[in-house]
């Protein structure tokens, strides 16, 4: 047993006992590890925003197992290749300002976005959109630039209200949706209140950056539940607390080091081909991440239907990352120094001081920078870095390769941070538009693949496991293999009795 883990042993319960005091109401809490930044789905990005909003809001289409899409509030038929009908089903909601969601919503929210002039994030991905048409209150039509099979699944968008689209509604810190939460209040900047219209429950998500900290709020009732971004260590600390539920199931959520290609350093193919050798990725996994998650070749998981699981991994090499660190010019008297960049969460340093050591041990000299979070991820989306590590979180379509890899697509208006520049990428992201079966989109997409597994923009790491803990007061809560907080619209409270209950159940 490592000294920080006797050390978090030794002082939880001594902090319990003399800290002992559980707030006890009717809200249920989550604890974050960052707060929301953006709450105005045309604009949000990071995975906490993107988590909230799906509870704030509601979506023409959803997705299967396998990522296809499949309807949410709207069914469609395709008319002609380019004309797409969809008509508004019983699921759709009404705002929380109480009007209906209607055809107005969603053509004023999609137009929206289309504007160029609005900057959304979000524009990429909807560009072969070339005309929406009210045909009723409940029916949209689409018509597109070009045929595109999968078309329905990029109308992911949270649909907002029309009227104060027009109105300029502070959506970012004010958001009004239809979805299955509605939003309360927003007193402190890492306290958000949201309650669950169905019943009226409040719920407080409280951010508590240190995750130690929030195990401990946990175990002392200030928090009710908590979601990844939890250390091995800390996880099995859980499992031996007789009041702590534990729930595990495999994730999408793809986790890779991002490569700056316009550096004199990173931008060399042999050196991101070293890394790669350099890097023991399921020694990492198994004995740093105690098995909580599955290496990864490719942003998409291989059971995504244009998943591509037969690539081949980059096996552990040092030899070999020597060997083309001597190619690339770099000698023992002159090694290769890089400096990389993560937050401040004290997992994500854990694993970079790992991910650092294996580098060392081939003569590459890394320093580590931590930063908060939004510190840290404004460098990354100016290109402010050599490498990073991120996750890419509830990705279900694969144009996330255009938005990512294509040679048009730098931030702000796609996410292509480590400017990657191929010509080979680019012609195969061409022919996907022009694709007119899912069979031969997802060939098309393997090789995509291929060729980024070839020349590495992105390093893939793995794909985390979810996590999710929480104390004896709820019950029902399903963890999603994407991460969203979907399961909230099932969590209750138990009644006390249940909750004595719950505690032997757990013992047991």
């Amino acid at each position: 047993m490592g000294w920080r883990r006797l050390s978090l042993l030794l002082f939880v319960p001594f902090f319990i006992h003399a800290c002992s005091t559980s707030h006890i109401d009717d809200s249920i809490r989550m604890g974050l590890a960052s707060s929301p930044m953006n709450l105005d789905p045309r604009y949000a990005t990071d995975a906490t925003s993107e988590r909230i909003n799906r509870l704030l809001y509601q979506r023409l289409v959803a997705f299967d197992e396998q990522s296809m899409p499949v309807p949410d509030i709207a069914d469609w038929r395709r008319l002609s290749p380019r004309h797409y009908r969809f008509r508004l089903n019983p699921e759709a909601g009404r705002f929380s300002h109480q009007r209906k969601l209607d055809a107005d919503d969603v053509i004023a929210t999609y137009r929206y976005v289309l504007d160029a002039n609005n900057a959304s994030p979000k524009r990429s991905g909807l560009v072969l959109i070339e005309s929406l048409a009210k045909v009723d209150e409940l029916t949209i039509d689409f018509k597109l630039s070009r045929a595109d099979p999968l078309f329905p699944a990029y109308l992911t968008l949270d649909i907002l209200p029309a009227d104060l689209i027009t109105d300029d509604h502070d959506f970012a810190h004010q958001p009004v949706g239809s979805g299955p939460f509605s939003f309360h209040s927003w007193p402190v900047s890492g306290k958000l209140l949201l309650e669950r219209r169905s019943d009226k429950r409040m719920f407080e998500f409280v951010e508590v950056k240190n995750p130690t900290v929030r195990v401990l709020k946990l175990l002392r009732g200030e928090i009710d539940m908590l979601q990844n971004d939890i250390s091995p260590e800390l996880i099995g600390y859980l499992e031996s607390q007789s009041t702590i539920e534990i729930a595990q199931r495999h994730g999408s959520n793809f986790t890779y080091i991002g490569f700056n290609l316009r550096d004199p350093h990173t931008g060399d193919p042999r050196v991101r081909l070293a890394i790669a050798h350099a890097l023991d990725r399921q020694a990492i996994i198994e004995h740093v991440m105690h098995g909580a998650a599955r290496q990864a070749e490719a942003l998409l998981p291989p059971e995504h239907w244009a998943g591509a699981p037969s690539l081949m991994a980059y096996e552990y090499d040092p030899e070999k990352a020597t060997t083309l660190l001597s190619d690339a010019g770099y000698t023992t008297a002159d090694p290769l120094r890089l400096v990389y960049k993560t937050s401040s969460d004290p997992y994500r340093i854990r694993l970079a001081t790992v991910i650092q050591s294996q580098l060392k041990a081939v003569g590459i000299e890394v320093e580590l920078r931590s930063y908060d979070w939004g510190t840290f991820f404004g460098d990354i989306k100016g290109g402010n870095f050599q490498l990073y590590s991120l996750s890419w979180v509830g990705i279900r379509t694969p144009d996330i390769f255009r938005y990512v890899f294509g040679s048009d697509s730098l931030p702000p208006t796609g996410a292509n941070r480590g400017r990657y520049a191929s010509h080979a990428v680019d012609r195969l992201l061409r022919q996907v538009e022009s694709a007119d079966t899912l069979e031969s989109q997802a060939d098309l997409y393997h090789r995509i693949q291929q060729q980024l597994h070839q020349d590495l923009p992105y390093l893939p790491l793995w794909y985390e496991a979810q996590v999710s803990a929480s104390n004896p007061r709820v019950s029902g809560y399903r963890l999603m293999t994407d991460g969203n907080y979907d399961g909230l619209e099932q969590v209750r409270l138990r009644q006390p009795e249940e909750t004595s209950d719950a505690q032997i159940a757990v013992a047991h």
